[in-house]
């Protein structure tokens, strides 16, 4: 099982992800924010206020919204 173990904001939509496995890199989230849930996510500001959840081991954001480790580790650009 993947997750995500750090995570620090880059820029733009970027994130820069940790794994539980060693794997790092940038993650591109610009084209991914759509839906309601994500669509508040657009305001930059909003966007790089983000923590890794306890819970889910992934970035999650305080409106609720958050991506699976899988997803982000699929898009990951190392």
């Amino acid at each position: 099982m993947i997750y995500v173990k750090e995570a620090k904001y880059k820029g733009d939509y970027k994130i820069w992800c940790r794994f539980n496995n060693g794997e790092n890199g940038i993650v591109d989230l610009e084209g991914e924010l759509w839906g309601p849930v994500f669509e508040p996510l657009k305001d930059k500001e909003r966007f790089k206020n983000f923590k890794i959840s306890d819970v889910l081991h992934t970035i999650a954001w305080e409106n609720g919204a958050d991506l699976a480790p899988e997803f982000l580790y699929e898009h990951l650009q190392k």
